[in-house]
């Protein structure tokens, strides 16, 4: 079945997130703050690590950067325009009314951003569903659902309940690629997972500089870039 690796990592992220909230419930603030701030720290490094890997490839066309830049400028028009980030925050004070526990909506809304970005622009994300898609193997999802379970548990011990809602951005970005994999029989091409990897790694540098209290990017408004990054890319390649 072509949705078994991300049901598993659903539950994954899920199961992790409640037992993160049962040790946070019993941690003192300063301790989450120190948490939330390794996290940031987290966030920094791997996002910073994701988007060299693709500037700084040998052979890679100086062109395909471009497309990045492009994709990133747009993306970010667009989520503005739709208002991504508020609209974003008001799910976040929806969820809060109904699961309240004593956090701010803007706490729930970070949850929710921070580990969806982590959870799903990395290449496990892309790759494994497609992989997942494909075969049916779950293999590289495995991987990932116990990298984002460990994860969880942390990102609910800092950042509270919010990371529940995550769950659900897997679940609907994973099935997507893997449904599209098993319907079309192809797997995208390598520029165009390393792009998108890129721009993933350029909004968790935003969510680490936020959860550090350095600046508060909308990293949300940046999300279109996500999907616009593998079309950009290659229509500098084809143009080329």
């Amino acid at each position: 079945m072509f949705l078994t690796g991300t049901l598993l990592n659903v539950a994954a992220v899920l199961i992790g997130t409640t037992i993160g909230l049962l040790v946070g419930a019993r941690m003192p603030a300063r301790l989450q703050q120190t948490l939330t701030d390794g996290l940031g720290l987290f966030s920094l490094v791997i996002g910073l690590t994701l988007a060299l890997q693709f500037t700084l490839t040998d052979g890679r066309p100086a062109g395909e950067q471009l497309g990045v830049l492009a994709a990133l400028l747009v993306g970010a028009t667009v989520g503005e325009l739709l208002r991504l980030s508020d609209r974003l925050d008001a799910l976040g004070d929806w969820f809060q009314r109904r699961l309240a526990r004593g956090e701010q909506p803007s706490r729930v809304s970070e949850g929710f951003v921070t580990a969806s970005l982590v959870f799903c622009v990395g290449p496990l994300t892309i790759l494994g569903s497609i992989q997942n898609g494909l075969t049916g193997d779950i293999q590289l999802l495995s991987v990932k659902s116990l990298l984002d379970g460990v994860a969880s548990v942390a990102f609910a011990a800092a950042l509270g309940a919010g990371v529940y809602l995550s769950a659900l951005t897997v679940l609907v970005v994973q099935g997507a690629i893997a449904l599209a994999a098993w319907l079309f029989g192809a797997g995208l091409d390598q520029s165009a997972v390393d792009a998108a990897s890129a721009v993933g790694g350029i909004l968790l540098m935003g969510v680490g500089l936020r959860l550090l209290e350095i600046r508060h990017i909308r990293v949300a408004n940046f999300l279109p870039a996500l999907l616009l990054a593998p079309l950009f890319v290659w229509a500098v390649n084809a143009l080329s």
